[in-house]
């Protein structure tokens, strides 16, 4: 079972009114967002399809059914992240039926996370980021110079990319983000943006002086002429006021780091939060930017900093020293 399985997955009767109530309660009570629920969905459907086959439901799971599905993960090799993303819908899950009175045991008590699950994510070096943010005019599609005259959209494209590029780097941006901003969620005079994040949560994202300047210049030169005749509220567009996809986001990364080591936006994202704790930055400060509810979610970048750490104690601590 690969974590992007495609197989069509046809719940029992049972466990189809299980999802069914589990998602209202998830849409209605939680407040999450459609990209969250969609996750949860697809990951308690992969645990139920594999009930199915042990002749079990949702409902008369046993822990030895966690577990074996969690080994049969691992042994798919499904990455530690996506296995502890699972564990925890799941976990979710049987909280709200002993909530729901449904069951009268968590199945996923005890469960511990394995320390592999805690799988650093992959980060870019500062210059990769700049040769990225560099990229913008291959990503933007533009086969060259030389006898083919670049038009004014490819102009338009390559200066949208680059702003696009600098807000993900310096505001640590989630790709759903990213393409949901809109012009009235820019504060250029504050020098910040207003995110839409999961569960529909809001927060503020402070920017540094390159992005401000290169969202600056879009703006200005760029998303007019993007737009045309048209009219979208939506901050970053395609030509003719489309909304841009998050696939298209995607490949518009990848093709900016082609020269180099292949990135992607949640690179960039963790790029921002791994070079901030590693020049100082405290983890309050960082899960703020990022978003994250809980701050266990943001310790996870603590190690990064170890060798900074290890050289402020030895500075500081009055007994760090033999005397």
């Amino acid at each position: 079972m690969s974590d992007n399985a495609h197989t069509l997955y046809v719940p029992s009767e049972t466990n189809s009114r299980i999802l069914s109530s589990f998602i209202d309660y998830l849409k209605i009570e939680k407040g999450l967002g459609g990209l969250t629920v969609q996750a949860y969905t697809r990951d308690i459907g992969q645990f139920a399809a594999f009930l199915d086959r042990g002749e079990r439901t949702l409902l008369n799971a046993r822990k030895d059914d966690v577990r074996g599905f969690i080994q049969q993960l691992f042994a798919n090799a499904v990455d530690g992240r996506s296995v502890a993303r699972k564990l925890s819908a799941i976990r979710h899950l049987y909280r709200f039926l002993l909530l729901d009175r449904r069951i009268e045991r968590d199945p996923t008590l005890n469960i511990p996370l394995p320390k592999q699950w805690k799988v650093l994510p992959k980060s870019l070096a500062l210059e990769e980021v700049e040769q990225i943010i560099a990229g913008a005019g291959v990503a933007s599609g533009r086969v060259g110079t030389g006898v083919h005259a670049r038009s004014r959209d490819d102009a338009a494209l390559e200066i949208r990319n680059r702003a696009m590029f600098e807000v993900f780097y310096a505001g640590a941006l989630r790709v759903s983000e990213i393409v949901s901003l809109k012009v009235e969620d820019v504060k250029l005079e504050m020098g910040c943006v207003l995110v839409r994040g999961k569960g529909d949560k809001e927060r503020i994202v402070p920017l540094g002086r390159s992005a401000q300047d290169a969202l600056s210049r879009y703006l200005r030169e760029s998303r007019p002429q993007l737009t045309g005749k048209k009219t979208s509220p939506v901050l970053f567009i395609a030509r003719g006021a489309k909304k841009i996809t998050r696939q298209r986001v995607w490949q518009m990364v990848k093709a900016a780091s082609e020269t180099g080591r292949h990135a992607s936006p949640h690179m960039l994202r963790h790029s921002c939060a791994t070079h901030m704790v590693e020049n100082g930055a405290d983890l309050r400060t960082v899960q703020t930017i990022l978003g994250h509810a809980d701050i266990s979610t943001t310790q996870i970048y603590t190690h990064v900093a170890l060798d900074r750490l290890k050289s402020v104690y030895q500075k500081h601590h009055p007994r760090a020293k033999a005397r």
